[in-house]
């Protein structure tokens, strides 16, 4: 039986460069961001209470997946936020309820900070995310690509 257990970047300062390697990997590396920076936004994801947090779901110790929760995330939507971002499973974790527990981890940092409201976007994951109780509130594109907003209400 797998032992499921979500820690911080904060607690685990270690896990910035496997978490930035996968981010960038499946969503920066894509749209042209330096690795730099991607590591560089991870490292500083340590706030306590609040933004910005990364998160790690580990199975026993090993890392399998992250998730943000993020002030800002979409340029072109400025006046949304916070944001759920960046959730990324290792294909081998996936099917287990990992994006699932990586999700509630955010939305409960979210409300330990007194929001009442996430928001998140995505190319091609919207029935995930419906499933998880979000909704879609608005289709657009970023980078030329078609992109769906979704909202979450605490």
């Amino acid at each position: 039986m797998t032992i499921w257990r979500i820690v911080t970047i904060r607690e685990r300062p270690d896990l910035a460069p496997l978490v930035a390697n996968w981010l960038w990997d499946a969503f920066w590396h894509p749209n042209g961001h330096p690795m730099d920076e991607v590591r560089e936004i991870i490292a500083a994801a340590t706030a306590e209470v609040g933004t910005p947090q990364c998160f790690v779901l580990l199975a026993g110790e090993v890392p399998c997946g992250t998730a943000n929760y993020v002030a800002a995330d979409l340029e072109i939507r400025d006046d949304l936020g916070p944001w759920l971002a960046g959730v990324y499973v290792v294909p081998e974790a996936r099917g287990q309820g990992c994006a699932q527990r990586l999700v509630a981890a955010v939305e409960d940092a979210a409300r330990q900070a007194g929001e009442r409201t996430l928001f998140l976007y995505t190319h091609d994951a919207q029935a995930l995310y419906a499933k998880l109780g979000w909704y879609p509130i608005d289709e657009t594109t970023d980078a030329r690509r078609p992109v769906t907003i979704m909202r979450r209400d605490l």
